[in-house]
């Protein structure tokens, strides 16, 4: 029979253990809640009996709170509630005694739960990394350790605080609260210590691990389009190379795509830097025709896929505006009318191969077929309404009879967005 909450006496007691497992294994760099049935077999697999029992309950099933072994923590589910209440509190008490500048602990209010020895401030983090391991968009726990950290001159300090916040998103990867404190330490550090690049680059690997574990994870993605801003061009070509592999086995995330866009608008950027030290723009042309060429490939492979189209409306419009119709050094003004050339008529004709190649739709009941036909309709619906004389090439392309099978796809499939596309 399992047991119940524990009692008052023993619940800060739970707490307090919790806290000094997390001080004994500082190297902790994964956490998770797990069932109480789950400890044995976790046992089996390591080897060894890793588990921390209530101090004021026996050795036995009912009993067991906590699984470290090998910088792993598990964290039993029956635990969780009364865990998280009392780090709550006890966070709080500590908290408003730092507001105070008091130097002691106020054992009366906190009851059970003795202080250990310490000022304030210590307290503060002690309780506060308790609370947010349990409770990771808990705001008032993220706003006590910047108010502490950023009284600190000591980048250790802030580096320590990068590997607590990557311990958290170990078990909650889509925690805004946490991911937006992350960019907070960057900031912090890029403003008092300058950005390593280290740290630039570990923070866009801690992205791409978290995006194998937690599918679609918006949160972590937009903050890897946000360290953008910190890097250096060479590691821009870097990032952009490092990624590649990773997007071609992730063809629906859209977000890994966008990074990609992200990386990319800073090449472009980079090419009209003054003072000399702009990027070559006959590797950024390669660079962009690398990725056209690679985008038809996967469009080609990985039939149906909307994050792929999304993605060669970005590179064409682009490719287009800064290298096919503008050889200057100096960047075309945003609305700028775009002047046909031979280098953009043959491009627009390998597209519109593309679109005739994707509405051929076989006898099938797979969907993939439809969606790509659909998906390739609006890629060149929405071109040429980037670039109103594209019509006159798609219609000479196509013929009458084809223009229209592309228009009558859009219409049974979204005819809100066709409506949008000719009338906007």
């Amino acid at each position: 029979m399992r047991q119940g909450p524990c009692s008052e006496e023993g619940c800060f007691t739970v707490l307090k253990l919790f806290e000094h497992v997390l001080e004994s294994d500082p190297l902790i760099d994964e956490v998770g809640f797990i069932h109480p049935s789950q400890f044995n077999l976790l046992d089996e697999e390591a080897g060894s009996s890793s588990v921390y029992q209530n101090e004021l309950q026996p050795n036995n099933e009912t009993s067991r709170k906590f699984w470290n072994q090998d910088h792993k923590l598990g964290i039993s589910t029956d635990i969780l509630v009364q865990l998280c209440k009392d780090a709550k509190h006890v966070f709080l008490l500590a908290f408003e005694e730092y507001k105070r500048h008091g130097n002691a602990c106020n054992e009366s209010q906190i009851e059970n739960f003795s202080c250990s020895p310490g000022t304030p401030e210590i307290e503060v983090m002690r309780h506060s990394q308790a609370v947010l391991l349990l409770s990771s968009d808990f705001g008032t726990a993220w706003n006590a350790r910047k108010l502490i950290l950023s009284k600190k001159d000591q980048l250790s300090a802030f580096t320590e605080e990068l590997r607590l916040s990557g311990l958290i998103l170990s078990n909650s990867p889509k925690s805004e609260s946490t991911w937006s404190h992350r960019r907070w330490i960057i900031k912090m550090i890029s403003q008092r210590f300058s950005t390593p690049q280290v740290i630039i680059t570990k923070e866009s690997e801690l992205v791409e691990s978290i995006g194998e574990r937690s599918k679609m994870n918006y949160r972590a993605w937009y903050h890897r389009c946000w360290l953008v801003s910190y890097m250096a061009i060479e590691q821009v070509i870097q990032e952009l190379n490092k990624s590649k592999r990773w997007a071609g086995l992730h063809v629906a995330d859209s977000s890994c795509f966008h990074y990609r866009r992200r990386l990319m608008l800073k090449i472009l950027e980079s090419l009209y830097v003054k003072g000399g030290n702009a990027y070559d723009k006959s590797e950024a042309r390669k660079i962009w025709k690398e990725e056209l060429d690679w985008n038809k490939e996967l469009v080609e492979r990985y039939v149906g896929r909307e994050a792929l189209w999304l993605h060669r409306r970005f590179l064409s419009l682009n490719w287009i505006i800064y290298f096919a119709c503008n050889d200057s050094d100096v960047s075309p003004e945003p609305g700028e009318s775009i002047i046909m050339n031979e280098e953009i008529a043959i491009f627009i004709d390998n597209e519109i191969h593309l679109l005739e190649s994707s509405m051929t739709v076989p006898d099938t009941k797979f969907e993939d077929f439809q969606a790509q036909a659909l998906h390739a309709g609006v890629y060149m619906l929405w071109l040429t309404k980037k670039m109103p004389e594209l019509w006159r090439m798609v219609e000479e392309k196509l013929g009458t009879e084809k223009v229209k099978c592309v228009l009558s796809t859009i219409a049974q499939e979204r005819p809100s967005l066709l409506h949008h596309l000719v009338n906007v």
